[in-house]
């Protein structure tokens, strides 16, 4: 281990389900042969974070966890089987923190699905520490170019949405229509459309939603949910043919919108469920998602080249993703103004992808955790985008 790690750290842990997380201070784990040990600079904070302090979702998490999967920092430890890391390298923990490598899923680039697969913040501690372990082979190579606190919410939000837009099969020159567009995922889901050649249509609510969508992020049309009287009519009237877009990428958190997207979708289109509402269910009509011959399919996170290619186009300024940096000490006040805010929107009627916003924020702001260096001045950093918060992984 480098001899400038210290043998105690700070970090946020969630105790028990459904409890606030406690800033305190616990031990500095040592990496395992196959591991690296990053000093986490800056960690993103993502909805996926609120479920882990819930429990609401049907995978149990470890107990006692140090929440997080977004970080970014700097290899400072490596274990004995480390080859191509090397200490002073800058590196990212992820989602999936690790899997077997040797199943089925793992060979054929599908090492989210692995049965071992490991999941930071979830399964294993994450990020909102000070320094963090995490399985050499699926850190995210971070080139030293890449600002560590800008490129924290890439490493779920955007390498998400990059995944999903693949798996939709849509071309250059093609329409996807985005449901949840203003919210974190949706409004790098809109960025990664355009960079990769394609048209799109956002799906949200409120005017502030519109001018971003519209001015902000170039959208082809924008359609407001709860303004529409008929969503599907409208959705497929802002393609040029009338047809509906080619594909439907759904990163909403509630059950509504998976149930209309096989309604609008053009025949032979495809629809991609990204968000995760809590016990929601998913239902199209049989009859029109036969004849039209519709794709109905999931996407999960993304494989260790999904994340070099959409870390890729951050890198080349393709993809903005505004944050705001808080410390870390602040976490629980950041999860508390999110459950308000759902809330909020829940009682306007107005919950979809975009329900956790933080008002104060900035629309296109981030929450993001900083530097653990920084702790001597202040307390680690904790940045999140303002959209961030408002999905799931």
């Amino acid at each position: 281990m480098a001899a400038n790690v210290p043998k105690k750290q700070m970090a946020q842990v969630i105790e028990k389900t459904g409890g606030p997380v406690q800033f305190k201070e616990i031990d500095v784990q040592q990496p395992g042969p196959d591991e690296v040990l990053i000093n986490i600079k800056y960690s993103g904070v993502c909805h996926t974070d609120l479920h882990a302090v819930n429990g609401d979702w049907p995978i149990p998490t470890k107990l006692p966890l140090v929440g997080g999967h977004e970080g970014a920092g700097v290899v400072v430890a490596k274990g004995d089987l480390v080859k191509d890391i090397e200490i002073g390298e800058h590196a990212g923990v992820k989602w999936i923190n690790g899997s077997c490598l040797a199943c089925d899923f793992c060979q054929q680039a599908d090492e989210p699905l692995c049965p071992k697969a490991s999941l930071s913040g979830y399964t294993v501690d994450g990020s909102f520490q000070q320094y963090c372990i995490a399985k050499a082979a699926h850190v995210a190579r971070l080139h030293k170019d890449i600002p560590l606190d800008g490129v924290a919410p890439v490493l779920c939000a955007g390498i998400t949405v990059y995944k999903g837009l693949k798996e939709s099969g849509a071309k250059p020159g093609q329409t996807v229509a985005i449901v949840g567009a203003g919210g974190g995922l949706g409004s790098l889901a809109q960025q990664y459309a355009k960079a990769m050649g394609l048209r799109t249509i956002a799906i949200d609510t409120g005017d502030e939603k519109k001018k971003m969508c519209m001015e902000e992020l170039r959208s082809y049309a924008f359609v407001d949910f709860a303004k529409s009287g008929n969503v599907v009519k409208e959705v497929q009237e802002a393609t040029e043919d009338g047809l509906g877009p080619h594909a439907v990428i759904l990163v909403a958190v509630n059950e509504k919108p998976f149930q209309q997207a096989a309604e609008y979708v053009r025949p032979r289109g495809s629809v991609v469920c990204i968000g995760l509402p809590a016990g929601a269910y998913l239902k199209a009509p049989v009859f029109e998602s036969v004849i039209k011959m519709v794709t109905i399919k999931g996407s999960y996170v993304g494989n260790r080249k999904d994340t070099a290619e959409a870390l890729d186009f951050y890198r080349r300024g393709v993809i903005k993703a505004p944050f705001k940096v808080v410390g870390l000490s602040e976490l629980q006040k950041v999860y508390v103004a999110n459950i308000d805010a759902i809330w909020r929107e829940k009682d306007l009627g107005l919950y979809g992808e975009t329900g956790p916003n933080i008002r104060r924020a900035n629309q296109l702001a981030k929450y993001v955790t900083g530097s653990a260096a920084a702790l001597k001045a202040r307390p680690l950093n904790v940045s999140h985008s303002r959209r961030d918060l408002r999905q799931s992984i």
